[in-house]
């Protein structure tokens, strides 16, 4: 019995240790310092005063919206101390009608043709300068200028909604609605924390079927003070976002949590690499043999696997819902007498799934072909295919959005859909 007391202490501080251990591992990438997607820590995680202050772009209509008369500077560049950095910085402006700015063309009331696109961060053209965004280079080639009302994290819900604003004020002879697949998860979303763990600012309208017709779920945020007692909000956030319970409760981790930590061998991986890299960047030094950070990225992109086959199921349980929105687009359009195009961007997080399966959203655009007869669309996926798909995105900081090149090809695309 004296003999085997100590074992059974020494089991009991291990198996502590462990769960201590793994509960902090989770902990750390739930807060979004490593960017594991598939954990959750909490529902309702405090939020700092000082990150609500520097949330400038709150919109009571829409969640969020890029500002008029704004300009940024963002260092894309994720690199060890003395390493040379080369030019990764780049600026987002925009103008008095908060379009990001179109370097190439002014606006010009009497131009033969205008242009205004919509949509969400591939519509921005983040991580690229002003002067290297798809629109900036199609306003080069139709001399005219070309609108960029495109917003970060945007679902269609949100494109739609931001243009019908802005219409009124800023009429064009076209309107591009640009976006990516995962739109199928946002359009769901109310409190993008239930679906995108710890993108607790991002609070916004939706709209639902009901009755069979489109119904406007408004945003429950009158001030962005409010954000700091969401819990107060708990009963309309759980009701109307639908990642709630087909998302964010299957990934809430709880007691015990080594078992949570350990069951993917991918998630101990990249816990393994994102230390790493911290040891790399706390201590100034570079190990040998190991590039942590690509190795950190490929295991991200298995990771989020498991997301993107979710999304693949939303394209078909809520294709309803989808087409319903386009269609609002539609008839918006056929109001106020514009073309309007629908144009569907591959995101480089589904670019392996569907390099084997085929794209997420299935045959949505001859569907919407079909039933939408006076809508243009393009699958710019189908448009931009190449055996490297990789090469299609910038390389320096989050790697996930089209590259100047890629960009400019973009126009070339929607010059000969559109004009040619």
């Amino acid at each position: 019995m004296v003999t085997f007391l100590p074992a059974v202490f020494a089991a009991v501080v291990v198996l502590i240790a462990v769960e201590k251990l793994s509960y902090l591992a989770l902990d750390r990438y739930a807060r979004g310092l490593g960017g594991i997607p598939t954990v959750v820590m909490e529902e309702f995680p405090e939020i700092d005063p000082g990150l609500l202050e520097k949330f400038s772009s709150f919109d009571a209509e829409l969640g969020w919206a890029p500002q008029p008369n704004m300009t940024k500077q963002k260092d894309t560049g994720d690199h060890l101390p003395g390493e040379d950095m080369g030019d990764t910085t780049v600026t987002y402006s925009t103008d008095e009608h908060g379009s990001r700015v179109c370097p190439a063309r002014e606006r010009d009331p009497d131009a033969d043709v205008t242009v205004s696109t919509y949509g969400d961060s591939y519509c921005f053209c983040r991580e690229v300068d002003d002067d290297e965004t798809y629109q900036n280079y199609l306003a080069e080639k139709l001399d005219t200028h070309v609108a960029n009302y495109g917003g970060g994290n945007y679902g269609l819900d949100q494109a739609l909604l931001r243009m019908k604003r802005q219409y009124p004020e800023d009429s064009t002879d076209y309107v591009v609605m640009y976006v990516t697949a995962s739109s199928i998860a946002r359009i769901l979303s109310v409190w993008k924390h239930y679906q995108e763990f710890g993108n607790v600012l991002a609070v916004k309208p939706r709209y639902r079927l009901r009755d069979g017709s489109l119904e406007l779920i408004e945003c429950p945020l009158d001030e962005k003070e409010e954000l700091l007692d969401l819990e107060s909000h708990a009963e309309f956030l759980r009701d109307h976002d639908y990642h709630y319970e087909h998302w964010f409760k299957p990934h809430l981790a709880t007691f015990p949590y080594a078992p949570e930590f350990l069951r993917d061998p991918d998630q101990v991986r990249y816990s393994l690499y994102a230390a790493l890299k911290d040891v790399e960047k706390e201590y100034e030094i570079s190990i040998p043999g190991y590039d942590f950070d690509a190795r950190q990225t490929q295991t991200a992109l298995r990771l989020e696997q498991s997301r993107v086959r979710y999304h693949e199921r939303l394209f078909d349980e809520k294709r309803e819902l989808f087409s319903r929105i386009v269609g609002e687009f539609v008839d918006y359009a056929e109001e106020e007498e514009f073309t309007p195009v629908f144009v569907m961007v591959q995101q480089l997080r589904y670019a392996k799934h569907e390099s084997e399966h085929g794209p997420i959203y299935g045959d949505l655009l001859d569907r919407l072909d079909e039933r939408f007869p006076d809508l243009v669309t393009i699958d710019m996926a189908e448009r931009l295919d190449t055996d490297d798909v990789e090469s299609l995105y910038v390389e320096r900081g989050e790697g996930g959005h089209y590259s100047p090149e890629t960009n400019e090809r973009v126009a070339e695309v929607l010059q000969e859909e559109l004009f040619e």
